[in-house]
C-alpha cells in the first residue's frame, strides 16, 4: 500500500466468492501469506460479487461456479461487461470440470481448483491480473477433450495455428488472412495462454497431439 492509501504498483487486489464461509475465509488466509497479494472484499454470491467489483474494482475476481440465485459463470458474463479491468479466475471443484467450457464462454481469464496448491494458486493470480489466460495444469484434460476441446480455440485462433504449423510466419499469416501482423501477434498470445504453451512451436506440438488442428 502507498503512503496515499493506493494500492502499490506491485500490488494485486482480490475479490473472493464463493458461497461458503469456511472456504472464503481459508483463501484469505492462503492469499494473506503472500505480501504482494491484498483481498479487498469478500461475496456469497453472484449478484453481491457484480455490484462489489463494480465499487472495489479488484484486478482478479476469484469466482466460484455453483451458487444460489445468480452462479459464478453468469456472474462473470456481467462482470465481463461491467468492469472490464476486473480478471476473473474461475475457482472450481474438480467434479466441474465439464461446465468449463461455459466458462471461456463467459470471458473468464483463468481457471484454478479448490485443491489447488498454494503456489499454483498465487501463479494463477499473478498470470491473470498481467492480463494472461492461466489454466490449472490438472484440469487441461478436462479442456483437450471432447466437446472442451473444440471450445477451447475459437475458429481463427485454429486457423492461424493451423497456419503456424505449416510452417507461416506472422507476416506470412496477416498477408494470407487479410489482417494486421499486430492481429495475428495477439491472437499468438491467446492460444499460448490457452494451451499453457511457451513458445509458438510448443502450442503447435500441443495442437497436433490433442488433434485441435491436423
Amino acid at each position: 500500500m502507498s503512503a496515499n492509501g493506493q494500492p502499490s504498483s506491485n500490488e494485486i487486489t482480490c475479490l473472493i466468492v464463493d458461497d461458503h464461509e469456511v472456504v472464503r475465509e481459508g483463501l484469505r488466509l492462503s492469499l494473506s501469506r503472500a505480501p504482494h497479494i491484498r483481498v479487498i472484499g469478500e461475496a456469497g454470491d453472484g449478484e453481491s460479487a457484480v455490484a462489489l467489483a463494480e465499487r472495489r474494482r479488484p484486478q482478479v475476481v476469484i469466482m466460484d461456479v455453483r451458487m444460489p440465485g445468480m452462479d459464478g459463470l453468469e456472474a462473470t458474463k456481467i462482470l465481463t461487461e461491467k468492469v472490464p479491468d476486473s480478471a476473473v479466475l474461475i475457482f472450481t471443484a474438480y467434479s466441474e470440470r465439464s461446465l468449463l467450457s461455459r466458462g471461456l464462454e463467459s470471458g473468464a481469464k483463468g481457471y484454478i481448483l479448490k485443491e489447488a496448491p498454494h503456489a499454483t494458486l498465487l501463479r494463477a493470480i499473478e498470470k491473470v491480473a498481467s492480463g494472461e489466460g492461466y489454466v490449472d495444469p490438472a484440469l487441461m484434460p478436462a479442456f483437450l477433450t471432447g466437446r472442451d476441446k473444440d471450445d477451447m480455440l475459437t475458429g481463427r485462433e485454429r486457423e492461424i495455428l493451423q497456419l503456424l504449423a505449416d510452417g507461416m510466419s506472422n507476416a506470412d499469416v496477416a498477408s494470407k488472412l487479410f489482417i494486421s501482423q499486430e492481429t495475428v501477434k495477439s491472437h499468438v498470445r491467446h492460444i499460448l495462454a490457452k494451451l499453457e504453451a511457451d513458445t509458438r512451436t510448443h502450442a503447435v506440438a500441443i495442437a497436433l497431439r490433442e488433434s485441435i488442428i491436423d
